[in-house]
């Protein structure tokens, strides 16, 4: 009323008018709870690979602000079916087939709600969807919110990916060689082991990074001398994930020898003592006919 009473009165008598001041009113009315609104960040498509695991990126914001983990319960389930819940506290209200294979990393209080998939079955397809439920206030209503706009699905993959190998095009006698061998995964709390046919003797690094939202790799460096008899020699990578598949890639190492003038050197002595011996027996017969 007092907002009106500031209006002019050539204004009050316009319905035009009229119909701004409460369109503009009703726009600062609404706005701030617009703004406060549920907003969720799910990777909407990840691979998964049969009997290994998946790790699902997840992170959530309400209008609640910071709030403690206590207050908070999350909940994952199968598309818009919220009876089909493949992650709950209550793991009795969870899906048999999915009970003991779910787990809910990070904290609901910082906004994860990431989970983890273990033993893939190939029918984990989903596509899975994140629930937020806050605790019921002193009115007794419960705050609640499911992001089923932003859900995950997961491809089946029936055998592993195999692994990259880069290297140079050839080793050089008595200088180091290295090559790298990576390979790629979205599970990185169980990060499939990468291995050599060469053994641990020789220097080993290995790198554990994500590259995309849902895409982790692991990446093993082997750096050792290479001497003649690595010549055509095979090395192979093997990656081995988590649930026990594998998969390798080789690769036939060249290796330069040396540059060394050995075999250019030793001729030519052994030519010019022979032409010496030769030149000088011819003297001695030339002095004793003569």
């Amino acid at each position: 009323m007092k907002i009106l009473q500031c209006i002019p009165s050539t204004l009050k008598m316009d319905k035009d008018g009229r119909m701004i001041i409460y369109t503009l009113l009703l726009a600062a009315i609404s706005g701030p709870v617009v703004a406060k609104e549920w907003t969720a960040n799910v990777v909407n498509e990840l691979e998964a690979l049969v009997s290994s695991c998946v790790v699902i990126p997840c992170s959530f914001t309400h209008p609640g602000g910071h709030m403690s983990s206590s207050t908070l319960r999350g909940l994952w389930h199968v598309s818009r079916h919220l009876d089909q819940r493949i992650y709950y506290d209550d793991k009795s209200r969870v899906l048999e087939n999915y009970r003991g294979r779910t787990k809910l990393l990070g904290h609901l209080g910082q906004g994860n709600c990431t989970l983890e998939i273990t033993e893939i079955k190939d029918h984990d397809n989903g596509p899975f969807c994140f629930r937020i439920e806050l605790a019921p206030t002193s009115s007794g209503t419960l705050d609640k919110f499911s992001f089923v706009q932003n859900c995950a699905k997961l491809i089946m993959q029936p055998d592993p990916p195999k692994p990259e190998m880069n290297h140079p095009k050839t080793a050089i006698q008595g200088h180091p060689f290295t090559v790298t061998c990576t390979v790629a995964h979205t599970c990185p709390t169980h990060a499939p082991k990468l291995t050599w046919s060469r053994g641990t003797e020789d220097g080993i690094t290995e790198v554990h990074r994500k590259t995309h939202s849902g895409i982790w790799e692991v990446q093993s460096i082997l750096t050792f001398i290479a001497e003649e008899k690595d010549d055509h020699s095979v090395i192979t990578c093997t990656s081995t994930f988590n649930g026990g598949r594998s998969s390798s890639e080789t690769l036939t190492l060249f290796v330069k020898r040396t540059e060394n003038y050995n075999h250019i050197i030793i001729p030519t002595v052994v030519g010019l003592g022979t032409a010496l011996i030769f030149a000088v027996f011819c003297l001695f017969m030339v002095k004793k006919y003569k």
